[in-house]
């Protein structure tokens, strides 16, 4: 089986989107599934208003076809809303194809918090792209449950996973005052960090990644530490050199940096909202309160063992198992659909 994956987020961005995708195509391949990608790379790009590290490509229509024909796939995906997922949404409309998408950003919130756009224009717009979609994947039950009252069909659960091999305990001394509260991820408002990096801690703030809000925050709070990007190993030890995993955003529908400071031992402290509330549910593995700093001097009690039992319950091969039940159960939906025009001889097929 093929499944060709239409993404706008891919590398070298890092976020949970693109990291989802590559490790769970990674983890179908034992399970007899080949997945391919339709990204950017194909593309020129320009950068995102208000956000120039993120890079947004300008696709067209032949080429969307022509990269479509030379994957040859049995079943589309369509991942992102943006400039390639609009045309592959067009392209299976016009030639009357099965596809299933996935839900994986609040865009919404996220253009609320940059613009003057309501968010019910934004949530609009989302329901018409996703209206045709066989499956609309979200990643907890909270979210599903939310896409429905909003108006969402087909909404099903794709849940996510992490790389135990990579993130596990080790004894690593980053040499800075403990306790050491981590915050992992994109730094741009939509994060709110400024609600962790406010609260009066004792030890060390740490943060890391980049994004469009460093700088400022690097000079508001100069008493914390902000490591800029980390990846592979290297973040594996700073995970593991951490006493506890803070995660202040309010508007992530999942949020895999739980998933891999649980694997690494470090107790989560987040606010009771939708991704947290769903990854940690009433696991003894985290403290989600209103209050920030309560749950991040609670947070201090758990049990790192606790982390790492709850984490090796999260595998990529289950969600890679979970994603491809939902993409045959498409097709199952659509049984009179004829094969995806893949080479210009078939007759529905447009350059």
């Amino acid at each position: 089986m093929r499944v060709l994956i239409a993404t706008d987020a891919w590398h070298p961005q890092v976020n949970g989107v693109v990291r989802t995708l590559t490790m769970m195509a990674e983890a179908a391949k034992n399970l007899g599934v080949e997945i391919s990608f339709l990204t950017p790379q194909s593309f020129r790009t320009f950068a995102m208003p208000s956000y120039p590290d993120l890079q947004l490509a300008l696709p067209y229509p032949a080429k969307i076809a022509e990269l479509i024909g030379t994957a040859q796939p049995d079943s589309i995906h369509i991942a992102t809303e943006g400039p390639i997922g609009l045309l592959v949404r067009r392209y299976c409309r016009k030639h009357q194809l099965p596809f299933t998408t996935s839900f994986h950003t609040r865009f919404p919130e996220y253009v609320s918090a940059r613009s003057s756009i309501p968010e019910s224009w934004v949530w609009r717009a989302l329901r018409w792209f996703h209206r045709p979609s066989q499956a609309v994947m979200a990643a907890t039950p909270a979210l599903a449950a939310e896409l429905r009252i909003r108006g969402f069909s087909n909404v099903v659960l794709w849940s996510r996973g992490v790389d135990t091999a990579l993130f596990h305990p080790r004894d690593i001394d980053l040499c800075l005052p403990q306790p050491v509260f981590l915050s992992v991820g994109r730094v741009a408002v939509e994060k709110n960090l400024e609600a962790f990096l406010d609260l009066d801690l004792p030890g060390t703030k740490l943060v890391v990644g980049d994004g469009p809000a460093r700088a400022a925050l690097e000079r508001k709070f100069p008493d914390a530490v902000f490591l800029g990007a980390r990846h592979g190993e290297e973040l594996a030890e700073i995970y593991a050199a951490a006493d506890i995993f803070v995660f202040p955003s309010k508007t992530d529908t999942f949020g895999l940096v739980l998933l891999e400071a649980l694997a690494s031992g470090l107790p989560v402290a987040a606010f009771p909202v939708t991704g947290p509330r769903d990854v940690i549910g009433a696991a003894p593995v985290g403290v989600l309160h209103d209050d920030l700093r309560t749950a991040c001097l609670s947070a201090l009690q758990i049990s790192p063992q606790a982390c790492l039992e709850f984490a090796a319950g999260h595998t990529w091969e289950a969600s890679a198992r979970g994603f491809i039940d939902h993409i045959r159960g498409a097709r199952i939906l659509d049984p009179g659909s004829d094969p995806v025009p893949f080479a210009p001889g078939h007759p529905r097929f447009v350059a």
